[in-house]
C-alpha cells in the first residue's frame, strides 16, 4: 500500500523469520496486529508457547493505520448501539474497552514501554449544523451504562464556543508501535517465536489439533487464534455481519500549547475526529481524520484530503505543514462490538475481527477474552462478542450493509471503465471488459502491464481501483490485492488468477 502513516518509521520485529518445515506450539496466532500481538502476550503470560505468524511485516497491517485514540466508549454512540443490543450488553461492552484501555497502561508499565501514554479527556461535540438533541440522547445513555460524563458547552476549536458538548474523563491514546514493540520484546523474552512473510493458505481442525498451512511450512497447535482484520477461518457466514469503511488521516505541525492535548469528534455524518501527539522540542503533531466511505465506492482521496484540511484549518488555529496523510479500514459490524470468542463449527479454532472504529480496544479486549477461554475461564464478556450471535434488532443494517454485495455482482455485466488497455496511462488501474471476463488492469510507471481477474478470491465479489493506495478494493468483505494480485488484507487468502495481455 502507497501511503505511509506517522508510525511506519518503527519496523517491528525485522528479523522475524519465515516459516519454514513443520513446528509445534500450543497456540498459533494468525495476524500480527494489535489483536494477535496482545493475544500472544496474554498466552504467553499464562505459560502456553504460542507462535506468531504473518502475511508482511510484524505489525504492517490495519494497525499500523489507525489514529490511536483509544476511547472506551462505542464510536458509534452508546445510545445506537443500547437501541440495538439493551442495556445490559452496551454496559457489559463498555466495561470491556475500559478494561482494555486499562490493560493497555498496565502492560505499558509493567513492561517499562515508553509510547508516549498518556490518560485525557475525550470531547463529543456538536458538528456543523447537527441537532443538539444528539447530545441530550447521548448523556442519557451513558449516564445509563454508568460511564462518567460531563455536559458542557464549547470545544477550543474556532467557532465552537456555542456547542453542546460532552466530556469523558479518563480517556487515553499513546504511539501504537511504539507499544507494541515494547509487547513483542517481552513476548519473545517470554518464548514467543515470530513470523513474517508467511502467507498462511489454511487453517484446519482434526482430532482436536489446528493445522495452519503456509506455502513453506506448517504449525500444529492446540488452539489457534486468528486475528486478521477479518477473519479467513470463516468463508462466509460471519462476513454478512461486517461491512468495510476506508478512513483519512492528515497530520499537521503545531506550537505546543495551542491546542489542549485531548480527544476529539463530532457529531457530523461521516464524523471528523482530532488527537495530539507529542513531537520534537516545542513542537506537537495533530492528528485529523474522517470523510469515511464504504470501501470501493469511492476513489477519490485527494478530494477527501482536502476537505479535511479545509475543515481542520476552518477550526483549528494555529496549524503548520502537513507532514503525513494515510488512509486505513474499519470494519464496522452491524451492532457495533466486535466477533471475538470461539469460530462458530469449530472448538479450538477462535477470532478476533470486527474493530467497528476501535481496532485498539477490541484487539486488546479480544486478547484477553480468547486468552480466557483457551485457558479454561468462563469469561464474562464471551456472549456480548460471541461469534455466532444472531442480532435480530440490527436487521437493518444488515440488510443496509449486504446490498453491496448485490451491487457488486451485478457490476460484472456493466460496461468496463476502459474502453481498451491503451488508454490506461501509467501509475493507473482501471477495468476493461474482454468478452464475458472483467479485467482489473495496472500500468506501472515503467510502462508494464499488470492484468488479474477483477473477481475478489473470497466469494467473488468486483473489485474497485484505489488510486491512492495503489491498490485492489473489494467493497464487499473487505479483501485488498496489491498490483500483482496478492491478497494484503483478509479475508481472501488465494491471488487474483492471472490475464494475458
Amino acid at each position: 500500500m502507497a501511503s505511509t502513516s506517522f508510525w511506519m518509521d518503527i519496523d517491528i520485529a525485522p528479523d522475524a523469520g519465515v516459516l519454514d518445515g513443520v513446528r509445534e506450539c500450543d497456540v498459533a496466532v494468525v495476524g500480527s496486529g494489535i489483536a494477535g500481538i496482545s493475544t500472544a502476550y496474554e498466552l504467553c503470560k499464562r505459560g502456553k508457547s504460542v507462535f506468531v505468524i504473518d502475511r508482511g511485516r510484524i505489525c504492517g497491517g490495519m494497525t499500523s493505520r489507525t489514529s490511536a485514540h483509544l476511547a472506551p466508549l462505542c464510536d458509534d454512540l452508546v445510545s445506537e448501539m443500547a437501541k440495538i443490543r439493551g442495556k445490559e450488553a452496551t454496559t457489559l461492552f463498555c466495561d470491556s474497552q475500559a478494561a482494555a484501555v486499562d490493560r493497555i497502561e498496565e502492560i505499558q508499565k509493567k513492561e517499562k514501554i515508553d509510547c508516549d501514554f498518556r490518560r485525557l479527556d475525550g470531547y463529543l461535540f456538536q458538528g456543523q449544523g447537527m441537532p443538539a438533541d444528539i447530545i441530550d440522547e447521548e448523556l442519557e445513555a451513558v449516564r445509563g451504562v454508568g460511564a462518567p460524563v460531563h455536559r458542557l458547552m464549547g470545544v477550543p476549536f474556532s467557532g465552537c464556543e456555542n456547542r453542546h458538548v460532552l466530556r469523558y474523563p479518563k480517556q487515553a491514546t499513546f504511539h501504537p508501535l511504539k507499544y507494541l514493540a515494547g509487547v513483542v520484546k517481552a513476548c519473545r523474552e517470554n518464548g514467543v517465536t515470530f513470523y513474517r512473510d508467511s502467507p498462511v493458505e489454511e487453517v484446519t481442525e482434526e482430532n482436536v489439533i489446528v493445522t495452519v498451512k503456509t506455502a513453506r511450512g506448517v504449525i500444529r497447535a492446540r488452539h489457534a487464534v486468528v486475528a486478521t482484520n477479518s477473519s479467513i477461518s470463516d468463508r462466509f457466514a460471519i462476513h454478512t455481519k461486517t461491512a468495510p469503511y476506508r478512513t483519512y488521516v492528515i497530520t499537521f505541525e503545531i506550537e505546543r500549547g495551542a491546542l489542549p492535548d485531548a480527544l476529539y469528534w463530532d457529531t457530523e455524518d461521516p464524523y471528523h475526529y482530532v488527537r495530539l501527539q507529542p513531537g520534537p522540542a516545542n513542537t506537537d503533531y495533530v492528528l485529523v481524520g474522517g470523510e469515511d466511505h464504504k470501501s470501493g465506492e469511492a476513489d477519490d482521496a485527494q478530494d477527501r484530503f482536502r476537505k479535511l484540511e479545509a475543515w481542520a484549518r476552518g477550526l483549528i488555529s494555529g496549524l503548520g505543514k502537513e507532514t503525513h496523510r494515510w488512509s486505513g479500514q474499519v470494519l464496522d459490524t452491524i451492532d457495533y462490538s466486535g466477533f471475538i470468542g470461539r469460530d462458530p463449527g469449530s472448538t479450538n479454532v477462535y477470532i478476533a475481527m470486527g474493530d467497528s472504529g476501535q481496532g485498539l480496544t477490541h484487539g486488546v479486549a479480544g486478547a484477553m477474552l480468547n486468552a480466557g477461554l483457551i485457558s479454561g475461564e468462563d469469561h464474562p464478556w464471551k456472549e456480548i462478542y460471541a461469534p455466532g450471535r444472531v442480532p435480530l434488532k440490527a436487521a437493518k443494517n444488515f440488510m443496509a450493509e449486504n446490498v453491496t454485495a448485490l451491487k457488486s455482482f451485478a457490476e460484472y455485466v456493466a460496461p468496463g471503465e476502459l474502453t481498451s488497455l491503451e488508454a490506461l496511462t501509467r501509475g493507473e488501474g482501471g477495468i476493461i471488459r474482454r468478452g464475458l471476463e472483467k479485467i482489473a488492469a495496472y500500468r506501472d510507471n515503467d510502462g508494464a502491464l499488470h492484468l488479474n481477474s477483477a473477481s475478489c478470491t473470497h466469494v467473488g465479489c468486483h473489485l474497485h481501483w484505489n488510486s491512492f493506495e495503489t491498490c485492489w478494493d473489494c467493497p464487499c468483505h473487505g479483501s485488498i490485492f496489491d498490483v500483482n494480485g496478492q491478497p494484503i488484507n483478509a479475508p481472501a487468502i488465494g491471488s487474483l488468477a492471472r490475464v494475458q495481455e
